[in-house]
């Protein structure tokens, strides 16, 4: 626990990649709040998360997906800052107070238990006890100074307080960064492929030039054919009129109509409707007579 304290902090506090992403977000923030205050010095590390709350109008995108954008466009050689940190998993568990106090603890009971061996200095277990842990009781108190030192060291250089930061709450604001930029990095790449994908669908339309060379013969013929039954019906209409294929064709309806229903001046308009459309009906085949 107390090495990964160690580590954790100091490569958070080495890693130059980190510092210019942090620098990028500070810039952002200056220029979002430029009409509002004046140019900022720093933020809270708490701020990274409100880059997720921030979302464009179709509530697609947040503030972070622009930011890696950006950064992978201007600033490539800071991708891949993550690797450069190392154990924050494991420290953002550790409770470091608790472990401070555990090694007090232990420190106060090798003092009782050398006070006693002076006073029975001919004991052999109290003697191979001391020889064993001593030098592991030394090693533990330099590794619990180290990572204290280290661990306040790292959250004053990021500009947080070390009595009101715990580990717990410390690692885990760059934990949830950095599971949130690589998401954003994986969403950019996605939408990438999409747009390419867009392009080239737009650029080869359905119905591209090898597939009329399959259909147009298929369509050729079909109207070809259409165009010959239409010509034939239409040789047809013009030698044989239908109207005097039967006996009971529209010629001999309407002369057996007028037969049976013979003009009246009482019904005036009637009559001169049926007048005019028998008259009508009549200029068509002139040679018969009534």
């Amino acid at each position: 626990q107390l090495n990964a304290i160690i580590a954790a902090s100091m490569s958070l506090k080495s890693s130059s990649k980190l510092r210019n992403i942090l620098e990028i977000v500070l810039a952002f923030g200056n220029y979002m709040n430029s009409s509002k205050r004046g140019a900022a010095y720093g933020f809270r590390l708490q701020s990274l998360d409100a880059l997720l709350e921030m979302k464009s109008t179709d509530r697609k995108q947040t503030l972070l997906h622009y930011l890696v954008r950006v950064i992978m466009e201007k600033y490539p050689e800071l991708t891949g800052f993550h690797t450069e940190l190392h154990f924050l998993d494991k420290a953002g568990t550790v409770s470091l107070d608790s472990v401070l106090q555990d090694v007090r603890s232990l420190q106060q009971g090798m003092e009782l238990t050398r006070k006693e061996f002076m006073r029975q200095d001919d004991s052999p277990v109290l003697k191979d006890f001391l020889k064993v842990n001593l030098e592991v009781m030394e090693k533990l108190q330099a590794d619990s100074k180290t990572a204290k030192e280290a661990y306040e060291s790292a959250v004053e250089y990021f500009g947080e307080n070390p009595k009101t930061s715990p580990p717990t709450t410390f690692f885990p604001m760059f934990l949830r960064f950095i599971r949130a930029y690589k998401k954003a990095e994986q969403d950019i790449e996605l939408w990438k492929k999409q747009e390419a994908a867009a392009k080239e669908a737009e650029s080869s339309p359905p119905g591209s030039e090898d597939q009329p060379e399959v259909k147009l013969p298929i369509q050729k013929a079909k109207r070809q054919q259409m165009d010959m039954i239409a010509e034939l019906k239409r040789k047809q209409m013009v030698k044989e009129p239908l109207i005097y294929e039967g006996k009971d064709g529209a010629i001999e309806d309407i002369i057996s109509d007028l037969r049976n229903n013979p003009y009246r001046r009482a019904d005036k308009g009637r009559g001169s409707a049926k007048k005019r459309a028998a008259g009508q009906n009549l200029q068509a085949t002139p040679d018969i007579s009534l």
